[in-house]
């Protein structure tokens, strides 16, 4: 196994933590727990601090995908259950593909991305239609969010294709600022609150794992391999953070689920591109 499928595997390890992680810091606000996460996470980057400047487009688009993303996601654990909200936040390997041709010039959809497209469409119907929720359900909301994170981190990750090169360590900055600004959100819009020793335990490894060190670790497999091998990996992140979910979380992988999940994975790896190297995913 090559150096570059090792660091794959052990980001993808650290991101299926993502969730469960989460969902057990469910007490502390969702602002602080992203500004702690984040800040936490800056310290990975510590020793490339020199490479933390970059234009400041660069720079807000970094914000953009870690700040928004994560804050969308852990919105989305709040107000819908953390199994199938985790299941369509994991729509964005195939959303990378169906949104490539409108992001990224000279890219063009097959049938096999349409075909792709239907099947992970197909496990979101699914997953709606076992809750048997109502238009007026509270839980549609996370299920939006869940959604929108799904589609921060897919343009995200198409739009860095977009911007001028940056280093590996840039990432330290970004999740620096957007640590700060989530911070700053936090005292301007919520209650006040003190994790517990316990909680911040958790934020610890949350924030030096998952929104942390895996970004690094994915970026790095990705400059080191073939972006088309190493993209294909991805596709076992949201195996293993629904199953860590449905065994630790509190949540049931029940047959709906199952199937959706089946069908969100089989869409996502018909969808994969081959000709597009994509950029670090969460």
């Amino acid at each position: 196994m090559s150096s570059a499928q090792l660091f794959a595997l052990a980001a993808i390890g650290l991101w299926g933590t993502l969730a469960l992680l989460s969902v057990k810091l469910a007490a502390v606000p969702p602002l602080l727990l992203v500004a702690c996460a984040l800040l936490i996470g800056s310290v990975c980057g510590l020793p490339y601090w020199r490479q933390w400047r970059v234009p400041l487009s660069t720079l807000a688009l970094g914000c953009y995908g870690l700040f928004g993303y994560h804050f969308a996601l852990i919105m989305a654990f709040r107000h819908a259950p953390a199994i199938e909200a985790n299941l369509i936040n994991y729509l964005w390997p195939l959303l990378i593909v169906l949104l490539s041709p409108l992001l990224l010039p000279g890219v063009q959809l097959g049938m096999r991305h349409i075909v792709g497209g239907l099947l992970g469409l197909s496990g979101c119907v699914l997953v709606f239609a076992g809750r048997g929720l109502s238009l007026g359900g509270g839980q549609w909301l996370g299920y939006g969010l869940a959604l929108a994170a799904a589609l921060m981190w897919s343009s995200y990750s198409l739009l860095t294709r977009r911007v001028a090169p940056f280093p590996t360590g840039a990432i330290g900055g970004f999740c620096l600022v957007s640590g700060l600004l989530a911070l700053l959100a936090h005292l301007a819009l919520e209650p006040a609150y003190r994790p517990s020793g316990q909680e911040w335990s958790m934020l610890l490894l949350l924030g030096l794992g998952p929104m942390g060190a895996a970004f690094f670790l994915w970026d790095a497999a990705l400059k080191r391999g073939d972006p088309r091998s190493i993209g294909t990996l991805a596709y076992l992140t949201p195996l293993l953070s629904t199953g860590l979910l449905a065994l630790f979380g509190g949540g049931r992988l029940g047959l709906g689920s199952a199937l959706a999940l089946g069908l969100i994975l089989t869409g996502a790896w018909l969808g994969r591109e081959r000709r597009v190297a994509v950029a670090s995913a969460a």
